[in-house]
């Protein structure tokens, strides 16, 4: 997978929008629901230097998940700088198949957009059941 992809992936959900809190090198991906003039930041789902190589994002994961999926994929680590228990650091080499990361990202989105209060969850259309 290649900067773009990804970048394309992850704007691809409903509010998603690109910032940059930390510098131009880290592309942060954010949900921010749709609300008349509201500004507050959005919540983070993902982060990545989109000029690295091996290219990498940090993504969020259910804390059990993240174990096994660590256990079972040596490309998958605890994020660095970040609570490691909450999310990984996913290396986009090919060694994980492109719709695994697809899958880690949409997840990633599903669990930012779950702790939302319900009426932004339902400003964005964002059903679980759906997913």
């Amino acid at each position: 997978m290649d900067a773009s992809l990804l970048r394309e992936l992850c704007l691809g959900f409903p509010g998603a929008y690109e910032d940059f809190p930390f510098g131009p090198e880290a592309s942060v991906f954010k949900v921010r629901p749709p609300r008349g003039g509201d500004e507050r930041p959005g919540k983070m789902f993902a982060l990545s230097n989109l000029d690295a190589v091996p290219l990498t994002v940090a993504l969020k994961c259910d804390p059990a998940l993240a174990v096994q999926l660590r256990a079972a994929h040596p490309e998958i680590t605890g994020a660095w700088h970040m609570n490691k228990r909450h999310w990984s650091d996913v290396r986009l080499d090919g060694a994980l198949a492109e719709e695994d990361v697809r899958d880690l990202i949409e997840d990633s989105y599903d669990l930012v957009v779950a702790g939302l209060p319900r009426a932004q969850r339902e400003a964005l259309g964002w059903s679980r059941l759906a997913r």
